[in-house]
């Protein structure tokens, strides 16, 4: 499964980071090729399963994973038209 993402996205404090830090912005995108392939992060069982439906049917798709400590929300619209990278504290 390839998702579909539209327009990538990232928040100002995103933004900054990957700015700063070489790694941490290596691992960004590494992390959003996860996110379009399905592999939503450190989902819980729950939340992995709702996603997996989610990108079969048509909804809202949020995937977590922790980039150099720092916890990061990738999250694609239901419509597929906008991914948005974030920090939790930016939603």
């Amino acid at each position: 499964m390839k998702l579909k993402l539209g327009q990538i996205v990232m928040t100002r404090g995103i933004a900054n980071l990957v700015e700063e830090n070489e790694i941490f912005s290596a691992k960004v995108f590494q992390s959003l090729a996860r996110h379009q392939n399905g592999d939503w992060g450190e989902c819980g069982i729950e939340d992995t399963e709702s996603n997996n439906w989610s990108a079969e049917n048509g909804e809202r798709i949020l995937s977590v994973y922790t980039i150099c400590g720092t916890k990061v929300w990738i999250n694609t619209e239901w419509d597929r038209s906008v991914t948005t990278i974030l920090l939790p504290d930016e939603y």
